[in-house]
């Protein structure tokens, strides 16, 4: 395991789409134990592979509702609604509210190909959907509501 170097905006690579991961072998198994690594060190709650340049569709979150790998994860379902303050690893000092759906269902894969579905709420729902959007090259300062 190792630390990763975090990229900070407006580097380019964070605003490129992330290709699907097709081999599930000890390169990704590595990844993932360095996302994990590097997101705790930092002090964060989640970290997309974008983030360490990495543009494979890879994220992990640590939350009080557990510790969750996200392999070429898709939202299947968005219920409620909730606006919340959010800050980004590769965002350092800014915060802003931004709008997200209350719970989601998310159809992911874990290190060794495993398909699961999480279906998780409130604060966790809001960093799923987070470092999913990071695979897709959008940031929450883009979607930041104006005060």
């Amino acid at each position: 395991m190792a630390k990763r170097i975090i990229i900070q905006e407006p580097d380019e690579l964070l605003r490129k789409k992330s290709r699907e991961v097709e081999i599930f072998d000890e390169r990704l198994s590595l990844l993932i134990d360095d996302l994990f690594e590097t997101m705790e060190a930092a002090d964060g709650v989640g970290l997309a592979a974008p983030q360490v340049s990495v543009l494979k569709r890879v994220a992990v979150v640590r939350t009080e509702d557990g510790s969750f790998e996200l392999v070429n994860p898709i939202i299947i379902e968005a219920d409620g609604e909730q606006l919340g303050e959010e800050g980004c690893l590769s965002v350092k000092g800014r915060y802003g509210k931004v709008r997200r759906p209350d719970k989601v269902k998310v159809e992911a894969f874990d290190r060794r190909g495993n398909k699961h579905v999480y279906e998780v709420q409130g604060f966790t729902a809001r960093a799923f959907c987070h470092e999913i959007d990071h695979l897709d090259g959008i940031l929450f300062i883009d979607k930041e509501e104006k005060q």
